[in-house]
C-alpha cells in the first residue's frame, strides 16, 4: 500500500511540473509556420522544435503535385506574398558562412538552408519530419525564427546554382 501510495505522488508531482516545463520552453524551443499556396490560402503547418544542435520541423502540407519528390528549403527573409509567386522570400538560407554554395553535393556547400528532397503523396499531401543540425531557433548567426519554409514544384538536385533547379516556388511559411 505504502509502495503504491508513492508511485501516485510521484506521479502526480511529476505531471503537475509539465506543464510549468513545456510553456516555459515554448516561447523558446518551439515555433510554428503556417504554409499558403500560390492562392493565398492556408494549406499546412510546420511545428518546429529546438533539438540539440539543431532544429526538428515536423510538417503536413496538403495541395501539392501528387507522387513527386520536392525541393523544401529555408529562404533568408520570412515573406511569404503569393502575387509575386513567393519571391519576396529572398534566396536560401546561407547560415554563418556566406560563401557557402547551394547542395549537399557542391564543392563548398550546403547552404544552412538546404534540406534534403521531401516525397508527396498520391493523395497531394506532404507529411515529414526534418532535421536539420546547420540551423537553430534563435542562435546569432544560425537562427531562422522570423525566416520563410518553402516548397518547391520539383526536386532539388544538390549541385546547381543558386537553387538546385528545383522550379517554382508552390508553398511558403513564415517561422514564427
Amino acid at each position: 500500500m505504502i509502495r503504491r501510495l508513492a508511485v501516485v505522488a510521484l506521479a502526480v508531482g511529476a505531471a503537475s511540473t509539465v506543464p510549468a516545463i513545456a510553456s516555459a520552453q515554448e516561447s523558446s524551443q518551439t515555433a510554428v509556420a503556417n504554409f499558403i499556396g500560390k492562392d493565398g490560402k492556408e494549406t499546412g503547418r510546420a511545428a518546429l522544435t529546438a533539438a540539440g544542435k539543431g532544429v526538428l520541423i515536423e510538417m503536413e502540407v496538403t495541395g501539392l503535385p501528387k507522387d513527386t519528390w520536392v525541393a523544401f528549403h529555408v529562404h533568408e527573409v520570412g515573406s511569404c506574398d503569393p502575387a509575386g509567386g513567393f519571391e519576396s522570400a529572398g534566396k536560401h538560407f546561407a547560415g554563418e558562412d556566406a560563401n557557402a554554395e547551394h547542395g549537399f553535393l557542391a564543392a563548398k556547400g550546403p547552404h544552412a538552408g538546404d534540406m534534403p528532397n521531401q516525397y508527396v503523396g498520391d493523395d497531394g499531401t506532404l507529411r515529414a519530419q526534418v532535421f536539420n543540425s546547420f540551423v537553430s531557433l534563435d542562435d546569432k548567426g544560425t537562427a531562422i525564427r522570423g525566416r520563410a519554409l518553402m516548397i518547391h514544384a520539383h526536386s532539388d538536385d544538390n549541385r546547381s546554382q543558386p537553387a538546385g533547379d528545383s522550379g517554382d516556388r508552390l508553398a511558403c511559411a513564415i517561422i514564427k
